[in-house]
């Protein structure tokens, strides 16, 4: 058994936020008012952060207005994914739409919805709201060059950013003793994917990420934000 955490480091405080509580408060933002909150703390502290968005990417889909067909992609029948610079790319074959077409090939609709939110877009927000801050993203589109990976890493060790936002490459491994602050942008994203072992994936990734939270003498604490609390995992 592993009861103690390597140099008696304490195990990070673990609260579920609401994200539906929030919206009837008249919250519209990605953020929680608690998450916000520690977020600003942890920056007046000096401290660092590690917000986990397992979706890549600017928006999740775009779809028509009309019809609410999404644009697909021809070769895996699946979504494309927005990136910045209008670009529309399948994360299956790489298949990608350089800029989007402004007619709907279904409907001949001219307007589009983009749904659902990723890192990159997660990136510009935080830009927006904390300008003073310097900010890493770690995902496939920014570590697909040789030592890219390192290199980001290496900077946040090195505390040259405040936060580090990502996918699931920043939910285990890292090992970051000024790190105080793990917030789970939507915890639902993997928990209602077509697999059996679903719930038990979605588990095993939150534990990973929960303990990038408080590794050293710091204590930690970790904001799971969710639609779905009432749900066992």
């Amino acid at each position: 058994r592993l009861d103690h955490r390597t140099g008696n480091a304490v195990l990070p405080r673990v609260s579920v936020v609401d994200m539906r509580e929030e919206l009837r408060n008249g919250n519209r933002s990605i953020f929680s008012k608690r998450l916000d909150e520690l977020i600003r703390d942890r920056l007046d502290k000096k401290e660092q952060i590690i917000l986990f968005m397992n979706r890549r990417g600017y928006s999740n889909f775009v779809s028509c207005r009309s019809c609410g067909n999404a644009i697909r992609c021809p070769h895996c029948d699946v979504s494309l994914t927005l990136h910045r610079g209008h670009r529309l790319v399948c994360h299956y074959c790489g298949y990608t739409i350089p800029s989007f077409e402004a007619t709907c090939k279904t409907c001949g609709g001219v307007r589009f919805t983009k749904a659902g939110i990723g890192t990159q877009q997660l990136q510009d927000l935080l830009t927006k709201l904390y300008p003073s801050e310097k900010i890493l993203r770690m995902d496939q589109d920014t570590t697909m060059t040789a030592g890219s990976h390192e290199e980001i890493l290496n900077r946040f060790r090195n505390h040259e950013a405040s936060i580090l936002i990502g996918t699931q490459m920043i939910a285990k491994g890292l090992d970051f003793p000024n790190v105080t602050l793990v917030g789970v942008l939507n915890a639902d994203s993997s928990l209602h994917l077509p697999d059996f072992r679903a719930s038990e994936r979605t588990y095993q990734l939150l534990s990973q990420v929960a303990g990038r939270a408080g590794r050293a003498e710091l204590p930690g604490e970790v904001i799971v934000q969710s639609r779905n609390v009432d749900n066992p995992i």
